[in-house]
């Protein structure tokens, strides 16, 4: 601990609030989709390939087996390859919003309490404090996926963000207040997670009609407003 970087050293003690933001990897920060899609092709080129626009349902896997029997075997030979998790393409603006997020130190949010005894509302400043983990399910076949998943956040994001690494199948166990996803309705064997899900925007999710707020991209800066939305409601939990 005492050797971290001052960047990532955390006095808790002195924080009232933290918003604790858990995000996603594959489909989130990282282009699973579409580069799988460029590399299927490169591999079988005589086999049929589902586009990006005509992608549905969460698991890959499933709906190539349904297009053509045998095709979810070949799927897997794909993202279980050397070096595919390694060099994934980042989704635009995922990084920069992960490192700026993490930034958000000190943000104000500005809320009211009413005190009937004086009849008179009673501005209250208060800080919330972002703390970014790296939430990510390795696939079963785990021989170069581990490695390569921090490899890759190693490369984009930077060696202090190997300490901000969970590596959960069951994220319905994380400790967080959100998390950002892009597998619609994520659960597990915890009924009641802590955390409250955004949907992340991806291909085979973008038909899904939910009434999970979304997240669509990283780049038109809505992110921004989703983070200052659940750090209000996070002070909320903690003052009512």
């Amino acid at each position: 601990m005492a050797n971290r970087d001052n960047l990532f050293k955390r006095e808790y003690t002195n924080r009232k609030v933290n918003l604790r933001v858990l995000l996603d990897m594959d489909g989130v920060l990282c282009d699973f989709e579409g580069d799988f899609l460029e590399a299927f092709k490169k591999h079988y080129p005589e086999e049929p390939c589902i586009e990006l626009k005509d992608r549905s349902g969460f698991w890959l896997r499933d709906q190539y087996e349904k297009l053509k029997p045998g095709l979810n075997v070949k799927c897997s030979t794909i993202y279980n390859a050397k070096g595919f998790f390694q060099n994934l393409t980042e989704i635009p603006g995922a990084v920069e919003a992960a490192k700026e997020m993490f930034q958000m130190e000190g943000q104000v949010i500005r809320m009211f309490h009413c005190y009937c005894i004086f009849i008179f509302l009673q501005p209250l400043f208060e800080t919330y404090m972002v703390d970014v983990f790296i939430c990510t399910s390795p696939v079963n076949y785990y021989k170069y996926c581990l490695q390569e998943k921090f490899h890759w956040i190693e490369k984009h994001l930077g060696k202090q963000w190997l300490e901000r690494i969970l590596l959960m199948k069951d994220k319905s166990m994380a400790n967080g207040h959100l998390l950002i996803d892009d597998r619609p309705n994520v659960s597990g064997a915890n009924p009641y997670p802590s955390w409250d899900q955004v949907l992340f925007t991806s291909c085979h999710n973008k038909k899904l009609e939910t009434s999970q707020r979304r997240l669509h991209n990283w780049v038109d800066g809505t992110w921004r407003e989703l983070i200052a939305d659940f750090g209000f409601i996070s002070l909320k939990r903690v003052y009512r």
